[in-house]
């Protein structure tokens, strides 16, 4: 039986592979499981993202909550983030974020934080897990009568809380400057816009009408182009994009060019050195990260480690070595002097920080690094496994390494979060990495397409 539990929670389409009967169960199973490590009634926070199907997720997870003999939290529309701080910050037993992130409205998915506001490690992931399988086979959990059944609390101040936090995490104002802010039609779309607006910024927005169905749709950070062409048009001082979830942020320059992940760890980790933040010199990073990025960081004398992909393998790092900067190419970075998850709206704060601080336009800073030429080919498979255990898959691979040498490198993974392998080639000659990921793709295609 396939793993309940990918990279990033329990993610699917929303009442086909995740339906409101495995939320239930979902919530049921954490309210047992942390209600044997907590003390009283486990209180449980929920936050979700904007689309159609959260709120139906969202009362199947209580349900099961209640019926469990736990307090359900309902924050709302909320960032990933804020269920992140809110839960520590409430003394919570565990946060649970609605959210699918960057995914089409129609998929969904169920992702669980701590009491302390970090991601379950894998072991606590399989112990809910097994509890919703002893669920579905019948095993009789104890069930709570009369006034031993669990409630429902709706706080409407949370994401007022939330707020606050973010802006506290600069020092600075950021009167007379233009921003486009790009909300994905997610669960920023009231948080970022008041924070902007609170510190000064002559804010133009766009993806901030969400109607359910319009998230992450031609908008957002996997949608730059209207961003892009928005900063030219309004000659804004930067452009700032969210995901679905608000846990990441990308940013576009003056001129339009992007600002993406790696750009945005060297400005921040720039801005760190230069006050004192960043004592271990070290960015932790993942085996995404362009050959560009290791060079600035280089340049700027620090170091770096490399994880797996995925922000939880990062803070894992992160944690366990004290490092205060971390991320991904994709925008999920991790401040851990102030979260402990990715947080795009920190995020975004820091960038405009480093921006007032050194007097500089995004362009100079995005200057920072250089970007050695990428080419990612997304390949839609049926069977993930095929494509990494095939011989002419690795033949492949190992002729495109040598072809490209010390100049360039190869990954070839599958995505955690859908039914994807992903190629990635890196080098000086776009044409020749097209070609040699063109090579590998169409290995893959012919043994897991099938």
């Amino acid at each position: 039986m396939a793993r309940l539990f990918g990279t990033d929670g329990v993610r699917g389409e929303a009442n086909t592979q995740l339906q409101p009967e495995l939320a239930y169960r979902l919530g049921r199973a954490a309210t047992i499981f942390f209600g044997q490590h907590s003390e009283g009634t486990p209180q449980i926070l929920i936050g979700r993202d904007t689309r159609i199907s959260g709120e139906m997720l969202e009362s199947a997870l209580v349900a099961g909550i209640c019926s469990a003999g736990g307090n359900a939290i309902l924050a709302g529309v909320v960032p990933t983030p804020a269920v992140a701080y809110l839960a520590r910050k409430l003394h919570a037993a565990a946060g649970i974020v609605i959210s699918a992130s960057h995914n089409p409205f129609h998929d969904n998915g169920i992702k669980f934080f701590g009491g302390d506001g970090y991601k379950l490690p894998d072991k606590v992931e399989d112990e809910i897990e097994k509890i919703v399988r002893d669920i579905e086979h019948g095993k009789n959990f104890h069930r709570p009568t009369g006034e031993e059944v669990g409630h429902i609390e709706r706080r409407q101040n949370l994401l007022e809380d939330y707020i606050s936090f973010v802006m506290s995490t600069t020092s600075e104002r950021f009167d007379g400057m233009k921003i486009i802010l790009d909300c994905a039609n997610g669960a920023a779309f009231k948080a970022m816009p008041t924070v902007l607006e609170r510190l000064g910024a002559e804010l133009i927005l766009i993806g901030d009408k969400p109607n359910g169905i319009n998230i992450n749709d031609g908008c957002g950070s996997t949608h730059l182009e209207n961003l892009r062409e928005e900063v030219k048009k309004f000659s804004a001082d930067i452009g700032i994009a969210h995901d679905g979830d608000a846990d990441r942020c990308l940013c576009v320059d003056e001129r339009g060019e992007i600002i993406d992940g790696d750009h945005i760890m060297i400005i921040c980790a720039k801005l760190m050195q230069d006050v004192g933040a960043l004592p271990d010199k070290t960015v932790v990073t993942t085996v995404m990260s362009n050959i560009g990025f290791r060079q600035a960081l280089a340049e700027m004398n620090l170091s770096y480690e490399i994880t797996a992909v995925g922000d939880r393998y990062v803070l894992e790092n992160m944690r366990a070595k004290n490092h205060k900067l971390g991320g991904e190419q994709s925008g999920h970075i991790i401040f851990s002097d102030y979260s402990t998850t990715g947080d795009g709206l920190i995020t975004a704060l820091q960038v405009l920080t480093a921006m007032k601080k050194s007097n500089s336009t995004a362009s100079k800073l995005n200057a920072l690094m250089t970007t050695y030429p990428q080419v990612l080919l997304n390949v839609r498979v049926k069977d993930k496994s095929a494509a990494e255990n095939s011989d002419a898959v690795k033949l492949a691979i190992a002729e495109g390494e040598a072809e490209l040498g010390a100049t360039g490198r190869i990954l070839v993974r599958p995505s955690g979060t859908e039914p994807l392998i992903r190629v990635m080639a890196e080098g000086p000659d776009k044409n020749q990495l097209n070609r040699i990921c063109n090579k590998i793709a169409a290995e893959v295609e012919k043994v897991a397409c099938d």
